[in-house]
């Protein structure tokens, strides 16, 4: 019984040990991954902030009442005229600048009639005919200002400048955390934005290395004081806090995040205390025994009491080997339990890569077209270009959100589709490669409308998916041709068929990450969320290869009821 006290002692300093080690990476991994996803979307609003106010200079360089404004020198209502435009944009500031680089109109009138001829914003817009960026230090010590500005003309003369200010206050007020400290350098490593205004102006050296550092480190240094029992990688090499680095694509800047362990030694010793106790318990249980064992010799014949000890033996040989199981069946688990997430991590990663690649190619080809018809002065085809990319930047944001709430998407956000209109946008949004290729593109489809209860977009994920595998096969097809058919009854019937080799496989083709293409061309996901989202749908998703050729992919999804047309 002693050595088996021992041995349960042992024991419990080993799992404590172990556990320790073990829920203290897991907690801080999980911060890790927090911060990680934070910094990105940072970068993502730092970067739709700049994309946004890129595009005013364009549009108030083509104000008519600026450009009287510029040409007859009356600028009495040309502040006013700025003023109903900054709530609405968003922007910081916005100031009208003559051909002399003065300000004669602006949203903060102590500001007006300010010399800015030597500033490099003015001078950059003159020489240039595009939307030019910059960044320089207030002279008043403020921080920095990130301005976009453009040269104003009328019938070849320039007039002046209209000068943009992106608002990044605004941008480091909701960086701004209890436990984050966050900054952005430029190319050259100075920090232009940062949530502390002390380091703005420095290296992020200088910065760190200051005799008052700033609130958020302070912060980080004494919630950390006490972890005297964590491994030096909690640390972070010596350091109280986890340091997180991006590229942000403008301009070669970077954005660096400071995030502190908070709470994780709470947490392990809370868990810690638990297993201390049940240990306490099962020691307190032996010693009842061990008691219980001196009475019973006392009381009991020699006999009766060689009989006692071989059943405690017996019994401690069964708890052993419980203990043992149970202990190898919690490492089972725990390692599916990882093994689980992991896998869910990589294929949603990857679903994310595959549904915005086909948005991100169309922009692509929209901005290309939209740049050459400004070239050519034609602006208002380049706007109908821009509307374009917006409508992609929305979609874009819709499959995000539907990503996002995967582990609560339902039915609820179901509304009556037509089918037709569902095909017609995604040719539209194959347009590219439609174009880049010569195909035969057949479509058959009602007059009337083919009505269905579901989601437009992943509709239409699913046709794009199902036409660009159909673009794909044809490749080799001497002369491609892709047919679609629609057909209405008691159920839909969406039929698109290629002339290409056909399938090989078709038992493994809607499995996950199966592909016949070459590395680089495909992950192997379009066909597998293809047919989540019909089964979501209520449909079906199949494939067959036809008798003279080719493929046949059918989608069949139940008509929506009249009773609930009527109801919609």
């Amino acid at each position: 019984m002693r050595l088996s006290i021992l041995v349960i002692c042992l024991f419990a300093i080993i799992v404590i040990y172990v556990t320790n080690q073990f829920l203290t990476q897991r907690f801080t991994e999980t911060i890790r991954n927090r911060s990680e996803v934070r910094l990105a979307l940072y970068v993502t609003n730092l970067m739709s902030e700049l994309q946004r106010s890129s595009v005013v200079p364009q549009l108030l360089a083509r104000d008519p009442d600026l450009i009287k404004a510029l040409e007859d020198n009356d600028y009495s209502l040309s502040t006013a005229r700025l003023l109903s435009f900054v709530d609405e944009i968003g922007a910081a500031s916005l100031m009208l600048l003559d051909r002399d680089g003065r300000s004669v109109a602006a949203t903060d009138r102590n500001r007006l009639s300010e010399n800015h001829r030597s500033a490099p914003y003015f001078i950059a817009a003159l020489r240039n005919n595009q939307t030019v960026y910059s960044t320089h230090q207030d002279s008043d010590d403020r921080g920095f200002s990130f301005v976009y500005s453009r040269k104003i003309e009328n019938d070849g003369q320039t007039l002046g400048v209209i000068m943009v200010e992106v608002d990044v206050p605004r941008l480091e007020r909701s960086w701004a955390g209890v436990s984050d400290a966050v900054l952005v350098t430029d190319s050259e490593g100075m920090i232009i934005m940062s949530t502390e205004p002390r380091w703005r102006g420095l290296r992020e050296e200088e910065a760190l290395a200051r005799q008052s550092a700033p609130s958020a480190i302070e912060r980080a240094i004494r919630v950390t004081q006490g972890w005297a029992a964590l491994p030096a990688d909690a640390y972070l090499r010596g350091e109280a806090v986890l340091r997180r680095e991006v590229r942000v694509p403008h301009q070669g800047w970077k954005m660096v995040s400071f995030t502190t362990y908070a709470s994780v030694r709470e947490k392990v010793n809370g868990i810690l205390a638990l297993e201390v106790m049940g240990f306490a318990i099962l020691l307190a249980v032996m010693f009842w025994f061990m008691s219980r064992k001196t009475a019973s010799r006392l009381v009991f014949f020699q006999r009766e009491s060689a009989e006692l000890r071989a059943l405690n033996r017996r019994l401690q040989r069964e708890i052993a080997e419980r203990e043992k199981v149970e202990k190898t069946l919690q490492v089972a688990e725990q390692t599916i339990a990882q093994s689980s997430k992991l896998a869910a991590l990589g294929e949603m990663s990857a679903a994310v890569s595959h549904e915005l690649n086909q948005p991100l190619a169309a922009m692509k080809t929209y901005l290309a077209g939209a740049r050459l018809l400004l070239q050519r002065q034609r602006p208002d085809e380049a706007l109908s270009s821009f509307q374009r990319i917006d409508d992609l930047l929305e979609r874009m944001g819709a499959i995000t959100r539907q990503l996002k709430s995967y582990a609560r998407k339902g039915a609820d956000a179901f509304e009556p589709v037509d089918t037709r209109a569902a095909v017609s946008m995604a040719l539209a949004l194959m347009e590219p490669q439609l174009k880049a290729r010569a195909v035969n593109i057949i479509r058959t489809l009602p007059n009337e409308p083919v009505m269905i209860i579901g989601d437009r977009l992943r509709l239409e994920q699913v046709i794009v998916n199902l036409l660009r595998n159909a673009l794909d096969a044809t490749k080799n097809a001497s002369n491609p041709t892709v047919e679609i058919l629609l057909v209405a009854g008691d159920t839909i019937s969406l039929q698109i068929r290629d002339n290409g080799e056909g399938i090989e496989n078709l038992d493994e083709l809607f499995e996950p990450f199966y592909t016949t293409k070459q590395p680089g061309d495909g992950v192997g996901l379009g066909l597998a969320i293809s047919s989540g989202i019909v089964n979501d749908l209520g449909g079906r998703l199949t494939a067959r290869n036809a008798v003279d050729g080719g493929a046949i992919f059918e989608v069949q999804l139940p008509t929506m009821k009249q009773d609930v047309a009527a109801a919609e």
